[in-house]
């Protein structure tokens, strides 16, 4: 018995010592790193699909299988396995079949069907080109879906025929729209998104809609006689990028029929499990640069909408009607921190869940997902500083976490401690929320350099979420702050609006104050600062080293440098010029000028390396190239970094992220001064 209790006791022992010797987190890591996404919980509430995101590192890709879980967190169990992409499962109205996406066959993206009783599957669709978004039936006899569909874009230019055994280059191509190419999509086809049904029992997909217009996800009346989706039908559609309606697509003979009609976005149409009333999105539009997204609903009678939303001070997003039709379940952001609520008809509102989120594994966006079933349990991506998302149960005994798919990793590798911190604006007074973010092992009798990481959008919201590339900061020895300057999303239509028609500029304000915040508590060397962001925080980091010197380096990722020449070569060129500047580059060129960091060339002496990726089409290379050349000619010591292959979405390769990590901190390493 002796030894018995002595072998416990080292055992313990050992287990305590090995515990409290974790490594700080690699940049290899990230390789490791999974998260889940698409909770699906059942119509009864009883089980739970889910997507499990994970990467391979010999292939650099992103990968995913399709999980289940009973919601007491008993039973978890993959139902999908295999090195490809199973993607977003979705339950039939009786819980005894799902579908989902998945390339698994000849890397082609196809609809499944899978039987949960026996996990047999079939594919439903063998289509040349993916499906989009998929919704059931009300009977499960069938799927409605939207494709893209291809047209050919003739070209008026005339070759004369080539001798034979020629070897002449690819003919020119002949575009003639605005809107030609998209981040992450290069140069776009022709043609457009419609909508199709098709059995369960397989068979040709029908398609019905056939409009030079892109249509969106469908939702089927109660009687599954039609069809509601959301579409910009406006013949000036490119050059009135928010102008959409709701319509409804009658099966029977396939007519159309609007049903809402005014200027701005109607979109996300949601019936109601009686079949009375429709919820939408949506909003008057008063060309701002940031406006909260309201809900309505409308009677399907007769056909009169009611703001629901009115009241609530914050855009509702991912909306789902609770099983009585009496309510409205919704998502939003507020003061960082993303939550599920629920709203009467009448407009009262009740919170449900917090911590909702993770599905940002790069930067510390918020952003999560979540379902409802009949009887009002909810199933979500809870994520919080600590591990990107995991599975959450929310029912009316409360919440609980039901995996834990990143503590293998985290058993052995340390995370840094991420704290909340409110400041002033030194400019207004005005209350601005941050995180500081401390290295492994952290002392507070010690002096640590600092990074000021910035957001972009502009009008997006971090929060108190896990971020890799924050965390392999903290890991390399540096104290983080992010932060949610004026303009950031989740704090209001007044905050948010602050930057309208007027960015960068008092933004700067915010984040300076924040930085001496920071410096304020005493652990932070104030002769090592440095700073970074990307796409807006791009902007603000060019605007800062323009503005001060007191950063010893500055790493400008993916930005906008000038106005004038980003709204003439970005992807969304009406809708940039339209809502961030009120007119376009020639009708105001002062003002396009005033707000672009290019303005400032002459004034930098810090450091500044430009990182991009090549085939970014939301802030083209174009502008980290002018500015690089800029700062050379004035003689700033100045690299670019340029990410081959990489859209906007740097992170959306592994590697890709790690290659921006990576070069960020040589650059910070380089200028750090040695104490």
């Amino acid at each position: 018995m002796k030894n018995l209790v002595f072998a416990l006791i080292y055992t313990v022992g050992l287990c305590t010592t090995l515990g409290q010797s974790k490594s700080n987190l690699e940049l290899l890591d990230i390789f490791n790193m999974e998260f889940i996404s698409e909770p699906q919980i059942s119509p009864d509430g009883n089980q739970i699909l889910y997507v499990r995101n994970f990467k391979d590192v010999m292939t650099d890709k992103n990968l995913s299988n399709i999980w289940v879980i009973n919601a007491d967190g008993s039973k978890n169990r993959p139902i999908t396995t295999g090195n490809h992409n199973d993607s977003h499962p979705r339950w039939s109205n009786d819980g005894k079949k799902i579908v989902f996406k998945s390339n698994r066959e000849d890397d082609r993206t196809k609809l499944y069907l899978m039987w949960m009783d026996t996990k047999e599957m079939v594919p439903l669709t063998n289509t040349p080109k993916a499906p989009g978004q998929i919704r059931w039936s009300p009977d499960d006899r069938y799927l409605a879906f939207t494709m893209f569909v291809p047209k050919e874009n003739k070209s008026i230019i005339e070759l004369p025929p080539k001798p034979e055994g020629a070897r002449w280059n690819k003919p020119p191509t002949y575009i003639d729209k605005l809107n030609y190419r998209g981040d992450g999509q290069g140069y776009l086809k022709s043609g457009n998104t419609q909508l199709f049904t098709i059995s369960v029992d397989g068979g040709t997909p029908k398609q019905w809609t056939s409009q030079n217009f892109d249509h969106g996800a469908p939702e089927w009346s109660k009687d599954g006689s039609k069809l509601y989706f959301s579409a910009n039908f406006n013949p000036d559609e490119a050059l009135e990028p928010m102008n959409s309606e709701l319509y409804e697509l009658h099966l029977k003979d396939g007519k159309i029929r609007a049903l809402t009609d005014r200027y701005g976005p109607d979109t996300s149409p949601k019936v109601a499990p009686d079949g009375s009333k429709i919820a939408y999105l949506g909003l008057d539009d008063k060309l701002q640069g940031y406006q909260l997204t309201q809900l309505y609903v409308m009677d399907v009678a007769s056909g009169t909408p009611q703001l629901i939303s009115g009241d609530f001070d914050r855009s509702v997003t991912n909306i789902q009607w609770a099983g009585d039709a009496k309510g409205i379940y919704f998502q939003y952001h507020d003061k960082g921190e993303t939550k599920i609520a629920h709203i009467t008809l009448n407009g009262t509102i009740t919170d449900k869940v917090g911590k909702v989120g993770g599905l940002s594994l790069g930067r510390p966006y918020n952003a999560g997902d979540y379902t409802v079933s009949s009887s009002g349990n909810i199933a979500y991506t809870l994520g919080t500083t600590q591990h990107p998302a995991d599975l959450g149960f929310y029912s009316k005994r409360g919440s609980q976490r039901l995996t834990y798919v990143n503590n293998d990793l985290f058993s052995f590798k340390a995370v840094g401690n991420v704290e909340e911190l409110w400041w002033k604006s030194s400019y207004d007074q005005r209350d601005i929320q941050g995180w500081v973010v401390t290295p492994p092992n952290f002392d507070p009798t010690k002096k640590y350099p600092l990074i000021l990481e910035i957001h972009g959008g502009p009008f997006l919201s971090y929060g108190s979420v896990y971020s890799a590339e924050i965390q392999a900061y903290a890991a390399a020895g540096y104290v983080v702050l992010y932060a949610n300057p004026r303009g950031s999303a989740s704090y209001g239509s007044e905050f948010g609006n602050l930057i309208h028609h007027d960015y960068p500029n008092h933004d700067y304000d915010d984040l300076m104050s924040g930085v001496d915040a920071v410096i304020a508590k005493g652990f932070v060397d104030p002769t090592n600062l440095f700073v970074t962001g990307g796409s807006g925080g791009g902007v603000l980091t060019a605007w800062i080293v323009g503005k001060t010197d007191r950063f010893k380096a500055a790493v400008v990722a993916k930005p906008v440098i000038n106005w004038t020449s980003f709204v003439l070569y970005a992807d969304g060129a009406a809708f940039f010029s339209k809502y961030w500047f009120g007119k376009r580059p020639w009708e105001d060129p002062e003002n396009y000028f005033r707000r672009s960091p290019l303005s400032y060339v002459a004034n930098v002496t810090t450091p500044t390396m430009l990182l991009t990726g090549e085939e970014d089409y939301r802030t083209p290379i174009a502008e980290s190239e002018q500015f690089y050349t800029a700062l050379k000619l004035e003689g700033v010591e100045t690299a670019m970094v340029r990410i081959p292959g990489a859209s906007h979405g740097i992170a959306n390769k592994p590697s890709n992220l790690i290659a921006k990590i990576a070069g960020i901190l040589a650059w910070f390493d380089k200028h750090k001064a040695q104490k």
